[in-house]
């Protein structure tokens, strides 16, 4: 029993047809600006969330990596958030 010639080139070229079939399928409608805004900003706060949680950080050391005026910010920003209040509305 002879064994079929399998050589690189013909892998690659198995390889790239795969590639190209799991690359087709595409949004039929693109994006609006906030919802692209929103899914960017969504992406990037799993990642943060990942990398926060591998290297067992504290709110403390992410808000001590950066310079002291922009963590003191942050630290407001996140106190009044949490503090809004939702807003009324109209009674018919």
């Amino acid at each position: 029993m002879t064994a079929q010639k399998y050589d690189f080139r013909q892998f690659q070229e198995e390889l790239a047809r795969l590639e190209r079939k799991v690359e087709q399928p595409k949004p039929a409608k693109p994006l609006g600006k906030k919802a692209a805004a929103a899914q960017r900003l969504a992406m990037a706060r799993e990642e943060f969330l990942a990398l926060r949680k591998r290297h067992e950080l504290s709110v403390a050391d992410v808000v001590a990596f950066f310079p002291e005026e922009e963590g003191i910010a942050y630290l407001q920003q996140l106190i009044a958030a949490a503090q809004a209040k939702p807003r009324r509305t109209r009674k018919a």
